[in-house]
């Protein structure tokens, strides 16, 4: 137990914070008729949590090699715990979006330590295995999320769904203070912090544009100014990072095209793979009917299909080019969204289960490899920053993935409801988009239902239907970029096992 007790410490901690990415999911329609919330309240629940990982997580990384990654891990987790609590215990909507926010600054410091630990724990062929593990579970966690939401929702009540993290938080924060010892990053470092700011700054203002970009247009001033504003914190962003003696992000990197494809591909897979996930569950439940456990069970194929990839490409596929690995799994995530853009007004939730089994092989193949194709492919003096670049891009592509494809959901619903001759087609669509279906149909005279309710599942089907294309195009183009630009690098095998992959640790 003690060889294997930091690999558990930290998996149990990173299971947790990567399935409250999704766990929110099934849990969506319970949550908008108990807070009483609005499609961008449902959003901002999801997004807030996986934007604050990808803000702060490079910086996040910075200041845990100075101040302590066990210490900055267990800090983490007791701030996750805390607003998990809260988060359960919300009034309202705003109230629950605010905490969900602090839930994921405490998630931040626990996902910005996670490779840094097992780095200092392993070395060699244990190390590999480590990181294999680590793989598995972060793939499984996303996938699961739905599944362990629905249960939790229907079994209990949604506010469960935040209240299971807290025996899970204290176990973690237990065996980490037994078994994981401490370690830091080389000496002389410092916090980046006005980098850190300036990135928040870019992808809060960024998804927060595409967000509002539905309701108050594209081209409304406040849409563009609100785009300037995320351009102009990202020149910020580069100009501090090229002047600071420590960066955060050490923008030579991107120089290296296997870096800059593998950072593309990071970006659309959780965005491509899950983006659109949450709008399919509304689907299943406020138009199909579906019980949160049986909407949560629907979603289980990509779990299933991502579990038995993992295993078999952990097995079969070792040493295998990560451009194979990486764009073939890209290309299957693209293939399996294009498999569920097929609805119409008359579809099953059996429709979305082909589309899925292909999209969670993808996730599978990906996961794993991912963060040993970017550590493999910058000096080792660089491997930490790597991966926490991953990281960040896949939470980053996840939350503009949500943002982007409810925008494309409304909008294509709009049009639909407006040629069936439905009154406020934007209106009654955003009300469509944020579960309330139900509302909708009672407002209508009974002898009109049959065909509102038709309407309302062909608008519904439609929307997800150009959410999933825009998902499966993005899928297969970042393939590409992967297949064409990832070049396999001397020496991957030697530096995939070396003492210190994820840099110079102390270990006190």
């Amino acid at each position: 137990m003690r060889k294997w007790g930091p690999l558990v410490a930290v998996c149990l901690g990173t299971f947790m914070l990567l399935v409250d990415v999704t766990i929110v999911i099934v849990a969506l329609p319970d949550i908008a008729d108990a807070l009483d919330a609005s499609l961008s309240d449902l959003q901002w629940m999801i997004d807030i949590y996986a934007l604050a990982l990808a803000a702060l997580l490079l910086g996040a990384g910075s200041a845990a090699d100075v101040i302590g990654r066990r210490r900055m891990y267990v800090a983490g987790t007791a701030l996750f715990a805390a607003a998990s609590l809260a988060c359960g215990l919300a009034p309202g909507a705003g109230a629950l979006v605010a905490m969900r926010a602090v839930q994921g600054v405490g998630a931040t410091a626990m996902f910005a330590t996670t490779l840094s630990l097992l780095g200092a724990a392993y070395e060699g062929r244990d190390r590999s295995v480590a990181l294999g593990v680590w793989g598995a579970v972060s793939g499984a966690a996303a996938a699961l999320g739905p599944v362990l939401g629905g249960l939790l929702t229907q079994a209990l009540d949604w506010r469960w769904i935040f209240y299971v993290n807290l025996p899970v938080s204290v176990a973690a924060i237990a065996l980490t203070l037994r078994v994981v010892g401490e370690s830091r990053g080389r000496g002389g470092a410092r916090i980046d912090w006005p980098g850190t700011a300036a990135f928040t700054a870019f992808a809060g203002l960024l998804t927060f544009a595409v967000i509002r970009a539905d309701e108050a247009g594209w081209t409304s001033a406040r849409t563009v100014c609100t785009l300037g504003g995320a351009a102009a914190a990202l020149v910020v962003f580069v100009v501090v990072e090229r002047r600071v003696a420590h960066p955060m992000l050490d923008l030579a990197l991107f120089r290296n095209r296997s870096f800059t494809a593998i950072m593309v591909g990071a970006l659309a897979l959780s965005g491509t793979a899950f983006g659109f996930l949450p709008y399919t569950s509304l689907w299943l439940q406020t138009l199909l009917g579906l019980s949160p456990v049986r909407g949560g069970l629907v979603l289980i194929p990509l779990a299933l299909a991502a579990f038995a990839a993992s295993a078999v490409g952990g097995r079969f596929l070792h040493g295998a080019p990560y451009r194979l690995v990486i764009g073939g799994g890209m290309v299957l995530i693209g293939a399996g969204a294009l498999a569920q853009a097929v609805l119409d007004a008359g579809s099953g939730w059996g429709t979305l289960t082909a589309g899925l089994v292909v999209a969670g092989l993808g996730v599978g193949l990906v996961n794993p490899a991912i963060a040993g194709a970017a550590l493999a492919s910058v000096p080792p003096r660089r491997a930490g920053m790597a991966g926490g670049a991953v990281n960040t891009f896949r939470q980053l592509g996840y939350a503009l993935g949500v943002a982007m494809f409810g925008t494309l959901l409304t909008t294509r619903m709009e049009h639909s409801l407006r040629d069936s001759g439905a009154p406020a087609p934007h209106e009654t669509a955003r009300a469509l988009a944020g579960g309330g279906a139900r509302e909708l149909l009672a407002r209508v005279p009974y002898g009109q239902r049959a065909t509102a309710d038709h309407a309302l599942h062909a608008a519904f089907a439609s929307g997800l239907n150009a959410a999933a294309l825009a998902a499966g195009v993005t899928g297969l183009l970042a393939g590409a970029v992967v297949l064409v630009l990832v070049r396999e690098q001397p020496g991957r095998q030697a530096r995939a096992t070396a003492p210190e992959p994820v840099g110079a640790v102390e270990r006190r």
